[in-house]
Parts: C-alpha cells; structure tokens; sequence
C-alpha cells in the first residue's frame, strides 16, 4: 500500500502540511517494502487548480492513501472518485502521522473542506 502525506519537508521529523494543493512535498511510503519516496508538490506554484493538480500527481503515483489536514472540493471529488481514502491529521510530525494512521487514530475525510483561490494560504 502506498500513502501520501502532505508535508514541508523531506524526512519523517517533518511536520505534516494542512495544506493539500499547497504544501511543499508529498512522502509517499510503501508499507510493502518500506520505500520512502519525496516529490514535490506540483500544485503548489499553481495560479489555480492546485488541488487539482496535487490529486492528479498522486493518481499517477498509484496512492491507496492521502494523510493531510483538509480536502478543498476539486481534489475530494477527484481522490474520491479515484477510492483513494483519505485522512485528516493535525500539524505532528510524519513518524507520528504513520503511528496515528497504523493504530487507526486518523479521522476519514468524508467531505471537502473550503475551497482556496489563487496563492492564498
């Protein structure tokens, strides 16, 4: 299985980004074989549309899941219809966001937060 986390950084003492289309990277780790791999955030210069493109990066990633602190609308419908689960986490630590999401802490997302326009944060 692979996640998807959110985040400003590069290593698993990075904090989890709240920001989906904007955040800097994604850690995508592989439960199967224990990969770690960091890409960044193509969303995240975007004028508009960054969840979308964020949600798309991921679909050609072949995610099973997302961790992050909010879905706006565009990229909820696009995981959504793709059934990537998707999962809301506070602002910790990626090594916390693994703990939390292995003993089932995480909330599921089960509808879109508010939607950002342009480079706002």
């Amino acid at each position: 299985m692979k996640i998807a986390i959110s985040t400003e950084g590069k290593t698993v003492d990075s904090v989890l980004d709240n920001r989906f289309g904007r955040c800097d990277y994604f850690q995508i780790h592989n439960t199967e074989n224990g990969e770690v791999k960091v890409i960044e955030n193509e969303g995240k210069i975007s004028s508009g549309g960054a969840g979308i493109a964020a949600s798309q990066q991921l679909l050609d990633e072949g995610i099973d899941v997302i961790i992050t602190g909010n879905l706006g609308p565009n990229a909820f419908k696009i995981i959504n219809k793709a059934n990537i689960k998707a999962y809301q986490c506070d602002e910790v630590s990626i090594s916390s966001v693994l703990e939390k999401y292995k003993k089932g802490e995480l909330t599921e997302l089960k509808m879109p937060g508010r939607a950002h326009h342009g480079l706002a944060h």
